[in-house]
């Protein structure tokens, strides 16, 4: 590139145009006439003019404050920052349920209306069951006759004494098959004995029941008190072809006495015509009940037993498979009945949450029907519980780190204009939505107050609401325009001869100094500066157009958008 004294030694050495000449032949350059001026001067300007050019764009690295850019001064100031965040919800009841039915029919009891609190488990609507209940009570009667069956078939595997008494004889042993109606054991009651014994007929008929009388046992000839039990009313033909009547007299054993042993007795003066033999005053055969193989013999001959005590196991495969059976009948059973239980359950529609009913779509005598039951959109009441109200918003990724469970939250809506409502951040969820690369998260804010109370002030669920969530405060810090923090962490702070005498135009930004900063806590405006600066300074803030910064969570600037860390 010529300088601009060669440009000068190239036009003197031109030779000037003579009056009246034509134009130069072709290739031939011609300059205008110059106006004379200093030389010196001449090339002061001509590098003054280049030496800005280098600085605007040819300066090594192109570092340093570009001088094309528009700023605006402002001074570094203290001031009160208050970090906030804000965003805009929904209001909704803390709960809320639309009561549906599982059944159709005609409701036969709705006993509440629009505006009514009612509490959990309080009866909405009961529908009439029609063959539900019915079929209820066939499932029950089912489930006692398989109980009973099974209950029979255990008992069967342990034949039992029906009645105390002492073992008379034992018919099977350990490892027989028997099957229903097999004889297993001969119990007698031994405790209470019975002698049967002919009285003459005429003496019989002054006898009276429960007439005390004496047994006198043969050959011991002890004798033992007794009662008339039972007169026979039947003449009979005795020994010597004399009429006899049979006396059934009744004592208790006091331990010695066996069955077939011998006797005779006498009621008062009254003897009788012949002599009988003790007989046990109950005995009974236990047989098998069901089949199976005799696993264990419990008794022997002799032994006394009560009733109830287990004479026999039955088991193998037979009785086992038997038993599972019946098991297996008595569980089908039962889950039978919980079916039937729980379709009837549908008829008696209840309150599934403690709340306010704010609609009501069937009463009694409407018949629950598919049509009907479309055109409610499938709902027979709706239920809010207005303990309290509440509303979720989205926070910026970039903002999310200044929200903490607890934080007050200052809430307006548009509809309630003028008023202010107070809350709490009640839930901060981790689980973000991102769309287009860019993450936001929802939070659930409580409102402070009664949610009734808060309605009949005129804020009410499906309300649309701006928050403003109270973070960090600090008080007196020393701030910057948030504008003027560029990537890094640096801003321009003026120096001398960069403003004008007003002390807010920027008159020169090329004198300007580039400085590192610490950040601290920011709000939508101005930026907490912990060092670098000092008040009574002043920085330049770049005018709108410029790439924007986002102060982020941590303290550094980045670009707005970018999400980055500078």
């Amino acid at each position: 590139m010529a300088s601009a004294q060669e440009l000068l030694q190239e036009q003197s050495d031109l030779p000037a145009a003579q009056p009246g000449e034509g134009p130069k032949k072709k290739g031939r350059i011609k300059f205008p006439k110059l106006k004379k001026k200093p030389p010196v001067k001449r090339l002061i300007a001509l590098a003054l003019a280049a030496g800005a050019v280098y600085w605007m764009f040819l300066r090594p690295g192109g570092e340093g404050p570009d001088l094309q850019a528009s700023y605006t001064a402002a001074p570094v100031t203290m001031r009160d920052i208050v970090v906030s965040v804000s965003g805009t919800g929904t209001v909704t009841p803390a709960d809320s349920y639309k009561v549906g039915a599982l059944v159709t029919g005609e409701i036969l009891e709705a006993p509440f209306a629009e505006g009514d609190r009612v509490e959990k488990g309080a009866l909405l609507y009961r529908v009439d069951p029609g063959a539900a209940q019915t079929a209820l009570d066939q499932a029950q009667l089912n489930v006692r006759q398989a109980q009973l069956a099974y209950q029979d078939l255990a008992a069967a595997q342990h034949p039992a004494a029906s009645l105390a008494g002492v073992v008379q004889q034992v018919h099977v042993q350990q490892g027989d098959q028997v099957s229903a109606g097999t004889p297993i054991a001969d119990i007698a009651d031994l405790s209470v004995m019975t002698l049967t014994l002919p009285f003459q007929s005429t003496d019989a008929a002054r006898l009276t029941l429960g007439q005390n009388a004496t047994v006198t046992l043969s050959g011991t000839m002890e004798t033992l008190s007794a009662t008339v039990e039972s007169v026979s009313t039947a003449d009979l033909v005795g020994n010597g072809g004399s009429l006899v009547r049979q006396v059934k007299l009744r004592l208790h054993n006091p331990g010695a006495l066996s069955p077939d042993q011998s006797a005779t007795a006498r009621v008062g003066d009254i003897a009788c015509a012949a002599g009988g033999k003790l007989q046990a005053n109950s005995r009974q055969t236990i047989t098998a009940q069901t089949s199976g193989e005799v696993t264990e013999v419990l008794v022997t001959a002799g032994s006394r037993v009560a009733a109830g005590d287990a004479l026999a196991v039955l088991g193998g495969s037979t009785a086992s498979s038997a038993l599972e059976n019946a098991a297996i009948t008595l569980e089908n059973a039962r889950l039978s009945l919980q079916s039937a239980q729980d379709a009837l359950n549908n008829y008696t529609i209840t309150a599934p949450i403690s709340g306010t009913v704010v609609e009501k779509s069937f009463k009694a005598g409407d018949k629950i029907e598919s049509e009907a039951l479309s055109a409610a959109n499938g709902t027979l009441a709706t239920l809010y519980d207005m303990s309290q109200l509440t509303f979720r918003m989205a926070v910026n990724e970039l903002d999310i780190n200044k929200v903490a469970v607890g934080q007050q939250v200052e809430i307006t809506t548009q509809a309630l204009s003028g008023q202010t409502f107070t809350g709490t951040v009640d839930k901060v969820n981790i689980n973000g939505t991102t769309t287009n690369g860019f993450t936001t998260y929802p939070i659930t804010v409580r409102l402070d107050g009664d949610g009734t109370e808060l309605a009949r002030q005129g804020l009410r669920p499906g309300m649309n609401v701006s928050a403003k969530i109270i973070g960090q405060s600090v008080e007196n810090a020393l701030c910057v325009p948030v504008g003027a923090v560029s990537r890094g962490n640096k801003l321009l702070v003026a120096a001398p001869g960069a403003l004008a005498e007003d002390g807010t135009t920027v008159l020169d930004p090329t004198k300007t100094e580039e400085r590192q900063v610490a950040l601290g806590a920011s709000d939508d405006s101005y930026v907490q500066i912990l060092s670098g600066l000092s008040q009574g300074e002043t920085v330049l803030v770049p005018d709108q157009g410029q790439d924007q910064v986002q102060i982020q969570p941590d303290g550094s600037a980045a670009m707005a958008g970018s999400g980055g860390e500078g």
